[in-house]
């Protein structure tokens, strides 16, 4: 193709999905169908069908009138002349924008009527206006691609985004009778959860308490004040999943860049002292190359992603959870941290917080993954006494804890107080569990090598 071809303008007969011409048949069959039978006006909506896919004017306004009027009519009885009088009452009020349909063809459309078309009628009709869905979206593509604003983060996500709104789903899809869950409560109910529908947490007093590890289209918001180990306990989490089980995860460093994990990552499935490796001297202990030589294939092999792009808003993230699911059956999401992501517009900071929570949450639910948020905790833990945090500490708290599944607050007695009884020790205080206990579960912290683990592997 020459360059010519390629910068010349679009055909200006397409450069609009309007172009594209509906089905005359199919909408005036549908029109007719409706004025016979008016519960088809439900069946149809169940079904998916959108009276704004009609490309006929006054087609989609019989439609409208039809539905106006059943609320007075016994189904079947709305007569062609009914609509024709609701018709000319909106065209005289102004209400609608074209002109009706003649008595003469309403009652042409009524006599003729056969209500068992309307299923395909209807299915004709949404076909077509997918189709002109997809065009337009074609043509924004196109449109975007060649705008000196073009952003491809930005870009390439609206249009994903937008993709995904082509084929409208149908209520039906997703409303079901009670007992046809009941098989599935029953295999639940006899078989304990393995690694298929369960993440294990890396903790085996914590997985005891959810059952297993976190579970899909959980979201999961992990609070703490700086310098409690957010990133490192995040970071563990992390490797418990895809180092360790082999569960494809994505880690979202706002915070740190890729170097420093990898440090991290390295020295605690090493256990190579993580002051060692930045001062390059880990050569000069024959046993921390061992174990490093030793975890290095496991490390290399691990489906783990790393993003430390510090600007985050939720069509990249999506995209990005999009093609990683896709592509390598993504189950896990770990973001550092929330407050860091780029929120949406509004009014205020609190109002702005709450939509990204309830878009992450949405995020989990519907690609069928976890999503693990951290959150940085307000000052309310340093003006208590036993400085111990609670779910309310959480900044811009409303619909984070609202949102949440579940809520760890990471607390570490010796972060407040060096000579504590306590040292090395964390707390990990799950303060809400839907539908699950809560429970404060201790761990060890072992700084040196960036890693909390079991109480039971000691400094092992």
């Amino acid at each position: 193709m020459s360059d010519e071809m390629w910068d010349a303008p679009l055909d200006d007969d397409t450069t609009s999905p309007t172009w594209m011409e509906g089905d005359a048949d199919a909408e005036s069959i549908l029109a007719a169908a409706v004025m016979a039978r008016t519960d088809l006006i439900d069946d149809l909506a169940v079904d998916g069908f959108d009276p704004a896919d009609f490309t006929i004017d006054r087609y989609r306004w019989v439609w409208f009138a039809v539905e106006a009027l059943r609320t007075s009519f016994n189904p079947g009885t709305i007569r062609w002349e009914a609509v024709h009088r609701q018709l000319q009452a909106w065209k005289a009020d102004g209400t609608m924008p074209t002109t009706p349909l003649p008595l003469a063809e309403l009652s042409h459309l009524y006599t003729y009527a056969d209500p068992s078309t309307a299923p395909w009628a209807a299915d004709r009709i949404a076909k077509k206006a997918i189709a002109a869905r997809l065009i337009a979206h074609g043509h924004d593509c196109i449109s975007r691609g060649r705008s000196e604003a073009f952003d491809a983060d930005a870009d390439v996500a609206a249009v994903q985004a937008a993709l995904d709104g082509v084929v409208r789903q149908s209520a039906a899809d997703e409303t079901i009778q009670v007992g046809d869950v009941l098989e599935g409560v029953l295999i639940r109910a006899t078989t304990p959860p393995t690694m298929d529908d369960r993440i294990p947490t890396g903790f085996i007093d914590l997985d005891n308490l959810l059952t297993g590890g976190w579970a899909a289209g959980q979201m999961i918001v992990v609070g703490a004040r700086p310098a409690m180990g957010k990133t490192t306990f995040g970071l563990g989490l992390a490797r418990a999943a895809a180092v360790r089980n082999g569960i494809p995860t994505l880690f979202e460093s706002l915070e740190m860049g890729r170097d420093e994990l990898g440090n991290s990552v390295v020295s605690a499935e090493a256990r190579v002292a993580l002051h060692h490796i930045k001062l390059g001297i880990v050569g000069d202990d024959t046993s921390a190359v061992q174990r490093l030589a030793k975890r290095t294939p496991a490390i290399k092999a691990a489906p783990l992603f790393i993003n430390d792009n510090a600007f985050l808003t939720m069509p990249v993230l999506r995209a990005r959870v999009r093609h990683l699911v896709r592509t390598a059956g993504l189950r896990l999401v770990i973001i550092d941290y929330l407050q860091l992501m780029q929120a949406p517009k509004a009014e205020n900071r609190q109002v702005a917080v709450s939509e990204l929570s309830r878009q992450l949450k949405l995020l989990a639910k519907e690609f069928g993954i976890t999503v693990i948020v951290l959150a940085q905790l307000n000052r309310g833990p340093e003006q208590r006494t036993d400085k111990k945090p609670m779910v309310s500490d959480l900044r811009e708290s409303g619909s984070i804890e609202q949102d949440a599944d579940i809520v760890i607050l990471l607390h570490r007695e010796d972060a407040y107080e060096k000579e504590s009884s306590r040292a090395g020790e964390a707390d990990f205080i799950v303060g809400k569990h839907r539908g699950g206990p809560t429970a404060t579960i201790t761990a060890a912290f072992q700084g040196h090598y960036a890693r909390f683990v079991d109480m039971s592997m000691g400094v092992g």
